[in-house]
């Protein structure tokens, strides 16, 4: 279910919800209302009847990995609006209404109020496919993290017995990524939509299968955004500093980091291997630009044009001059 951005309604009541393992804290503002239910299909059946006695409700809560998914769907499934929140801006918004202590009523009250005073964007619900990309590209990044450890860790060690078992291991994470990126490849041709975006992204100089599998599964969203609200979400739009007369360096922040640190060796290839973005490369670098930004730079032009190309639905292509 798609659900699009909306104004709440004067008279809307704001359900914010702190979800944990065990337990979902429900708030109420205004009116203060608090539940408490097992994070559970029993508890959220309670939470639900609780929520839907009021008119018109809009339902916050903070992105949580596994916790929220549940949550998610039935809300989905209920057509109760709701927005996922990113628990940086949650905690950044607590500290700044001086509300510091934190338990799971506060932070129920504290997502409610929120909810209120900013109106954050209506979220999309994902698909059982796309909840499933997400899983498998985030057990691939932490499979991958292990085994940048542990080549970090072979280095130094001494014991012929900790060689054959960190070469193990490592032999084992090298097969679990390839059976990841074997389901992560048949779940995406099992779905033409799906297909056709890799087959798009795949086609620009710099992008392979991996990355093209990491930006369809953590950037659902590529295509249907303006370039300026993609290069944000990728964390790769500058941030201008400026005060007064003063004026301060830009740099990037925030976004979604792991997708920021994907797309580092495609701008790499890219640099080489893409006529285009080479061309943009050669340029900044005749002005002296500092090489971090420079590949910044190449980077927030990748996911540009992975955006603008996707939105088209054609292949990339050279620029003719």
């Amino acid at each position: 279910m798609a659900q699009t951005c909306s104004k709440l309604e004067s008279n809307a009541v704001v359900v914010g919800i702190d979800v944990s393992k065990d337990h979902l804290d429900a708030a109420q503002y205004p009116s203060g209302d608090l539940i408490q239910t097992s994070n559970d299909t029993k508890g959220l059946r309670t939470l639900l009847r609780w929520i839907g006695r009021q008119h018109a409700v809009h339902v916050v809560f903070e992105a949580t990995g596994p916790f929220h998914r549940q949550l998610e769907s039935h809300l989905a499934k209920a057509d109760i609006p709701f927005s996922r929140i990113n628990p940086r801006h949650a905690r950044k918004f607590a500290e700044a209404t001086g509300k510091l202590a934190k338990t799971d009523r506060a932070d129920a009250m504290m997502l409610a109020r929120m909810g209120a005073l900013l109106e954050p964007t209506m979220s999309e619900i994902c698909s059982a496919q796309q909840s499933a990309l997400r899983e498998l590209a985030a057990a691939r990044r932490n499979l991958t993290r292990d085994r940048t450890a542990l080549l970090n860790r072979q280095q130094n060690l001494q014991l012929s017995l900790l060689k054959r078992l960190t070469r193990y291991r490592l032999r084992q994470i090298e097969g679990q990524i390839a059976a990841i990126d074997q389901a992560i490849s048949e779940l995406i041709s099992t779905d033409e939509s799906l297909s056709r975006k890799r087959t798009i992204l795949i086609s620009i100089p710099g992008i392979g299968e991996a990355t093209a599998a990491m930006l369809i599964a953590d950037i659902p969203e590529l295509g249907t955004l303006e370039n300026g609200q993609v290069a944000a979400l990728a964390g790769l739009a500058p941030i201008t500093r400026q005060s007064g007369k003063w004026q301060g360096k830009s740099f990037i922040r925030g976004g979604r980091i792991h997708v920021r640190n994907a797309l580092y060796m495609p701008a790499l290839v890219a640099m080489r291997h893409n006529p285009d973005l080479r061309s943009i490369y050669l340029s900044l670098t005749d002005k002296g630009k500092h090489a971090k930004v420079v590949l910044t730079a190449l980077m927030r032009r990748l996911v540009i044009l992975a955006n603008v190309l996707l939105r088209n639905d054609r292949l990339w292509e050279p620029r003719h001059t």
